[in-house]
């Protein structure tokens, strides 16, 4: 069980990874942008549209990311005074009441909304530029199918908390600065 959770979690890691490089080019493109527009008087007719794209890229794809970092939005006001046994319990029943069934109309409906896009090889009517946007399309039922595989993995890591009382550790991956910086101190 242990090696499935890890494998999936790596899978997400991955993909989070790989689009997190999307960042670097919709950064790019908004200071070309601002710099032609400008300093040269000379916009541009896609940058708009790639920025929405990568922006969207990166949205889809940070969010198996970030649910294998536990790095999601929680309002755990009572949840974090709960036993593990307890939040597992908590988690479990949520993920099985309304994370599944959102993540399966995303896939479905994602699916749908691509398979159409890709049949008219859809393009934008938002600028005069109408790029392709079916590849970007593409990515909705993608990333259903990888949030869906990321809570099957966090399901199952709910039931061995449930059973032991201890959370399974994560993959390591990214830390925030100030959580280093307490680890290093702790070290020390």
């Amino acid at each position: 069980m242990t090696q499935f959770v890890y494998a999936i979690e790596s899978l997400s890691i991955w993909f989070g990874r790989a689009f997190g490089w999307c960042i670097l080019v919709l950064t790019f493109s908004v200071s070309y942008e601002v710099f032609v527009r400008y300093v040269l008087n000379a916009p541009t007719v896609w940058a708009f549209d790639m920025m929405i794209q990568m922006y969207g890229a990166l949205f889809l794809m940070a969010g198996p990311y970030a649910l294998a970092q536990d790095t999601h939005v929680r309002g755990d006001v009572l949840y974090r005074l709960f036993p593990v046994k307890w939040q597992a319990r908590v988690d479990f029943v949520l993920y099985l009441i309304f994370f599944f069934p959102g993540m399966l109309a995303l896939f479905w409906f994602g699916w749908e909304i691509a398979s159409d896009s890709w049949r008219y090889k859809e393009v934008s009517w938002n600028s005069p530029a109408r790029i392709q946007i079916y590849f970007f399309k593409t990515l909705i039922p993608l990333a259903g199918v990888l949030l869906i595989l990321q809570g099957t993995a966090e399901l199952v890591r709910c039931w061995k908390a449930i059973k032991t009382g201890v959370w399974m550790d994560r993959l390591d991956d990214v830390k925030e600065t100030e959580d280093r910086l307490i680890e290093q101190a702790e070290r020390n």
